[in-house]
């Protein structure tokens, strides 16, 4: 199934992306696409209505982010051995994991604005995991089945707050707007191989990452066991799983950098497309 939530900004209707292409109210069924309704009963309750008897949602509606009110939103870094090596790092021996203000959430076509003093914004298309069973202390073989399904998420990073202002990565992850999420949730059952998936992105029509989560150092699997062995995982938490190369900063010769005015377009094989426009902090 492809989940998706619709509407003007804290009003989203919960939908489901019918197979003709409309999209289907999903009020009467399930009050919102969050963590408390994407676990196996929420997910089974969905899946047994019949969306031919559901009513259609005025396809122009915005669509907001695929998942409501996430409680963790965890990053892993330098997880592509390709990102790495265009980054002249070392590729890590254990998954490098950081936080995401939750705040930074918005619809895979809203609005990015760029913060206020930035010199440095850069674009990272990357594979979401939502989790939609508590994980703790999960062995790898059994880590998938808490994993409620995939998204597209664009990791929007302020490199000289990440990296030139010392602390932590996490003041050049947070900035509001810099987490679009979406535009759907599509089900585990539908993503048979998260390792197998082709991964693009574009600014102003021209193709700057062309990747797969083929090349990914540490996969979906892992990771979710991993992060589970340091803090539990809840239903609704996403995990945004890393980058291929062709991010700005790794540009030859000289890095390039977002700009208010540029139009962003990346996507992921099965998962959907997403369309940012940059504006300026005002």
């Amino acid at each position: 199934m492809k989940l998706l939530r619709v509407g003007d900004k804290g009003a989203e209707k919960p939908a489901l992306l019918h197979s003709d292409g409309t999209y289907r109210d999903l009020s009467a069924v399930v009050p919102d696409i969050t963590g408390k309704t994407i676990d196996a009963a929420g997910l089974a309750k969905i899946k047994a209505a019949d969306p031919t008897k559901l009513p259609v949602l005025d396809g122009k509606l915005r669509i907001g982010p695929c998942v409501g009110n996430v409680g963790k939103f965890i990053c892993v870094g330098l997880n592509y051995a390709d990102h790495a090596a265009e980054s002249n790092l070392p590729v890590p021996s254990e998954p490098i994991l950081f936080m995401k203000a939750t705040s930074a959430i918005i619809g895979p076509n809203d609005t990015v604005v760029i913060p206020k003093n930035s010199t440095k914004a850069d674009w990272e298309v990357e594979l979401g995991v939502v989790i939609g069973k508590e994980a703790r202390y999960v062995e790898e073989k059994d880590a998938l089945s808490h994993v409620a399904g995939y998204c597209v998420i664009n990791d929007l990073s302020e490199r000289a707050f990440q990296k030139d202002r010392g602390g932590q990565w996490v003041k050049g992850k947070s900035a509001d707007t810099f987490g679009p999420l979406g535009p759907w949730l599509v089900t585990a059952d539908e993503v048979p191989d998260p390792q197998n998936l082709k991964m693009w992105l574009e600014v102003d029509g021209h193709r700057y990452q062309n990747g797969s989560t083929k090349t990914m150092i540490f996969g979906v699997r892992t990771l979710v066991s991993y992060i589970s062995q340091f803090m539990s995982l809840q239903p609704g938490d996403v995990i945004s799983t890393g980058t291929p190369p062709g991010v700005g900063e790794g540009v030859k010769p000289s890095s390039v950098f977002l700009r208010p005015g540029q139009t962003m377009h990346l996507g992921i094989d099965g998962l959907g497309e997403q369309t940012q426009r940059t504006v300026a902090y005002a």
